[in-house]
């Protein structure tokens, strides 16, 4: 027996709220996207700005809801077999790639066994749970696991399964293909034009399958390299729309008061950008599980939010954002309490050996935050000293661990399993990443807790084994966790229903409208 997963197109629009009014069709959103991409490609470059952009000319399976729910996209709807081992999926009739070639299940098989296996490391750890991929007729596409994945309903996200021609890719070099400098997709929006450091122009797609959109004739990308000059930008209408993180956090405010401008940090649910601080525990005082504790009592993570982040995103309660499956709140609390945090550092007899803090070189807002933890941490008997680099000194560093406590923000990708695992599995420490296990943080029972619950099929057994992890890392702190980060999406109030999914602007676009 299966149980049924169909969802259609229609319940789609009605579930995220699209029909306001009805929508009008034409007009350019004008937008800014911060940095350039360095590519377009999204099967071979996944980057923040790539997605962005490239998120609204190529499609995945499907999209996510606000709650992480698959929603459609390519697929109409689909079915997962009781045993959780057959996930079967029903195609949209009559797509086109943009340049008219019949889109079908081949493509599929194509894009997710052939291409991205290659190209796309966070997608292929997923694949290596698929037994077979198989197209039984053109509109039909069977993925076989060879045991259950729990979180493998999530993803068919386009950053994580863009689908990818067949025929323009199959047999060649794909990181030399000429068609990586004109990507070809089955979204809302055509690729058109890119002038390198002004701006990329993507144009309606007017076969689009689903009728009625897009509605809006263009999305004009202005590359701005300049903060101060993206607000102003905005401030004096050039641009419409300011993307999470196109300006500092300071600007906010401000640019927030105009008339005609609303704001929202909703559209990061999958994504779950949750910043932290690595602690090194290898050496040093960060090596002390108590040290680490006292870290956590140490900071004010109330005034950052709202003196920083003007009051966006919230207070993290644990390595596993709140919009994240399977968050548990039953763990272990750390509010700010600088008295607990000298009683911890006076019972590990801290010394009073210095430690080096690395700033996040993303611009002012976190070289900020990171002069207000070094004050927080002063204030309770811990020597600090900054040590500044750019982004490629950062990357080096933290690859090297070369670093006491160091910023960061990583995404979690709407399931542990997929975006939270990562971090604290002892099989992922190794040098040359920013993005492992960098704290070299080793329990065995966290390991064997991850990798029962990734393979549980049940939600109630995949809950209770996360909840035991989460009350493991919280009691152990392999990392000092700040904020689930809420990066806001600035824009002209005309523009309705940009974010309407768990990734936002990334694929929001096909039901975006500008209001007359």
């Amino acid at each position: 027996m299966l149980k049924k997963l169909s969802l259609l197109a229609a319940t789609f629009i009605v579930a995220t709220g699209t029909a306001l009014a009805d929508p009008v069709s034409g007009g350019r959103a004008n937008a800014v996207i911060q940095p350039e991409p360095p590519s377009l490609m999204l099967g071979l470059v996944q980057n923040g700005p790539t997605q962005m952009v490239a998120g609204n000319v190529y499609e995945s399976l499907l999209r996510y809801g606000p709650d992480l729910e698959p929603l459609p996209q390519l697929a109409k709807s689909w079915e997962i077999s009781e045993d959780g081992l057959t996930y079967t999926f029903h195609l949209y009739d009559n797509v086109k790639w943009h340049d008219g070639e019949p889109f079908s299940a081949e493509d599929v098989v194509f894009s997710a066994d052939v291409f991205l296996r290659e190209t796309h490391p966070r997608l292929r750890q997923s694949l290596k749970y698929v037994e077979s991929i198989t197209a039984p007729d053109a509109n039909t596409v069977v993925f076989k696991l060879n045991e259950p994945f729990g979180p493998f309903i999530g993803i068919f996200e386009v950053g994580t399964m863009p689908m990818i021609p067949k025929h323009i890719y199959e047999g060649t070099d794909y990181k030399a293909n000429p068609a990586n400098n004109t990507p070809i997709g089955t979204g809302p929006f055509k690729f058109t034009e890119w002038t390198k450091g002004s701006h990329i122009l993507l144009t309606k797609n007017e076969d689009y399958y689903i009728d009625g959109l897009p509605y809006l004739d263009e999305i004009y990308w202005h590359i701005i390299p300049d903060a101060a000059s993206r607000s102003v930008a905005f401030e004096t209408g050039v641009v419409d729309i300011l993307p999470g993180g196109s300006v500092e956090n300071f600007d906010v405010p401000r640019l927030t008061a105009m008339e005609n401008t609303c704001v929202t940090d909703k559209g990061w649910e999958f994504i779950g950008p949750l910043s932290w601080m690595w602690l090194n525990n290898r050496e040093g005082p960060t090596a002390d599980k108590r040290f680490r504790q006292a870290v956590m009592y140490a900071m004010d993570r109330e005034f950052a939010k709202d003196a920083l982040w003007n009051g966006l995103g919230k207070v993290a309660q644990s390595p596993v954002s709140s919009s994240t499956r399977f968050f548990s709140d039953d763990v272990s609390q750390y509010p700010y309490d600088p008295d607990k945090a000298r009683a911890l550092l006076e019972e590990m007899g801290y010394d009073g050996t210095p430690v080096r803090l690395l700033p996040l070189p993303y611009g002012e807002t976190w070289q900020r935050w990171a002069e207000a933890i070094k004050q927080n941490l002063e204030e309770v008997g811990v020597k600090v000293e900054i040590v500044a680099t750019d982004v490629a000194g950062w990357n080096q560093k933290i690859s090297d661990w070369d670093y006491d406590l160091a910023f960061t923000y990583l995404y979690q990708y709407g399931d542990p399993a997929l975006g939270v695992a990562r971090t604290y599995v002892s099989s992922n420490i190794a040098k040359g990443s920013p993005w492992n296990n960098v704290e070299g943080y080793e329990n065995a029972k966290v390991d064997e807790l991850f990798a029962k619950a990734a393979t549980a099929v049940s939600k109630e057994e995949r809950q209770a084994l996360y909840t035991q992890v989460q009350q493991i890392l919280t009691d152990d702190v392999p990392v000092a966790w700040l904020l689930e980060l809420g990066f806001p999406t600035i824009y002209r109030c005309n523009v309705k229903d940009l974010v309407t999914t768990a990734i936002g602007v990334n694929d929001g676009f096909r039901d975006a409208y500008i209001e007359k």
